[in-house]
């Protein structure tokens, strides 16, 4: 859609290539080889590699590049308050969660205060679900869907959950409040269930 990727990182460290993450060669050293992220440094000599172990309190400095949106997709708790301050400071307008619960509740009260968009770890992990679900339907059907069969069930899942969590939001004043959306849906959904199972 027009976006740069500048930065990745791994347990070891950071890369920051100004000019863009060549994909081909992360996927072969990530996927294919298995090595760390300092060879993405030595293949591309305009990137920049930033070991752990170089950096204050051995965390990554991927949070402190200027950037549009933020993707913290690895560990609980990998983007704090004080992460969450340099992105807004540097322009952040979009930070999108991409695993369970990487910021912190601080940092996620402090970037709502600041009105930047925010995508919550709910919907990555449902399409978590929904994957392994889609493979378990699959395998139960004895079918074999091609990548773009899947690719487009996963799509309209996805674009479902977001619409659930917008209108729920819209629904309870707060419009565009994801958070706040997806976890009264998300309540909704479960308490639905045991009403229906006779639980309450």
């Amino acid at each position: 859609m027009g976006a740069i990727p500048v930065t990745c990182s791994d347990s070891r460290g950071t890369i920051y290539h100004e000019n863009g993450i060549d994909l081909n060669s992360l996927k072969a050293i990530k996927e294919i080889n298995h090595q760390s992220l300092e060879v993405y440094g030595q293949i591309h000599p305009d990137a920049v590699y930033t070991s752990v172990a170089h950096y204050p309190d051995g965390r990554h400095m991927v949070w402190d590049v200027p950037c549009d949106i933020a993707f913290p997709s690895a560990t609980q708790n990998e983007l704090n308050l004080e992460d969450a301050k340099k992105l807004v400071a540097n322009g952040c307008i979009l930070v999108n969660e991409g695993a369970n619960m990487p910021t912190t509740p601080e940092a996620v009260a402090f970037l709502k205060e600041r009105n930047i968009k925010f995508g919550p770890g709910k919907a990555a992990n449902a399409g978590g679900v929904a994957t392994s679900q889609l493979e378990m339907s699959q395998n139960a059907s004895m079918a074999r869907w091609s990548f773009e069969e899947v690719d487009i069930k996963l799509r309209q899942i996805m674009n479902n959950i977001f619409d659930t969590a917008y209108r729920t939001s819209v629904e309870f004043e707060c419009e565009g409040d994801l958070v706040t959306g997806a976890n009264i849906a998300g309540f909704r959904k479960v308490a639905d269930s045991m009403i229906d199972q006779g639980s309450v």
